[in-house]
């Protein structure tokens, strides 16, 4: 991709947020809690990208939703960390795909613990899946149009002028077997 002077591009300190330090089987374990904890903020941002096309148009709303998981596994370390991480350490020794089939009691336990202490339910198996409508106070983006687009020459007319010629005899029959000139 070729980038000239005109393009704007963040900062190092724009770009700098603390990550989530945790791996695969932690990330795996705590991800359907995750994913209801920081639905609103991870709409947002999701919004975001689809409407602007451009990641650094989005880069407050990606470090909420960062901050956002952050929170949620301070939370989770401070009130249910031996749950979590005996469902972690299971995902991981299970099988090398992590499944869960084999951790539901470990699961069952880390649920009722978020349960208990967060007052989070774990969302029904395709939660994330269903369609829902994002209510967000961020504006809707302008839609920048091309310089052609403002051309006369190049505008969609509404209809066609009066005189614009409505037979087209010389063009022959409209269907291969129909005698009929075209008349319109």
């Amino acid at each position: 991709m070729v980038l000239t002077k005109d393009v704007w591009l963040p900062t190092e300190a724009e770009l700098t947020v603390q990550e989530v330090p945790l791996g695969t089987p932690s990330l795996r374990a705590g991800a359907m809690h995750l994913g209801k904890y920081c639905e609103v903020k991870n709409n947002d941002f999701m919004l975001c990208r689809s409407e602007t096309q451009d990641p650094r148009k989005c880069l407050r709303e990606g470090a909420e939703v960062t901050s956002c998981s952050l929170e949620f596994f301070k939370k989770v370390k401070a009130s249910c960390s031996a749950e979590f991480m005996s469902y972690a350490a299971c995902l991981e020794k299970s099988s090398a795909s992590m499944d869960f089939l084999e951790c539901r009691k470990t699961q069952a336990m880390y649920d009722a613990c978020v349960l208990k202490h967060l007052e989070l339910e774990r969302p029904h198996y395709g939660y994330h899946c269903l369609p829902k409508i994002h209510e967000t106070d961020r504006p809707q983006p302008v839609e920048e149009k091309p310089d052609w687009m403002n051309n006369d020459k190049a505008r969609k007319l509404g209809e066609l002028p009066k005189d614009f010629p409505r037979t087209y005899k010389s063009w022959g029959s409209p269907g291969v077997h129909n005698p009929n000139f075209g008349d319109i």
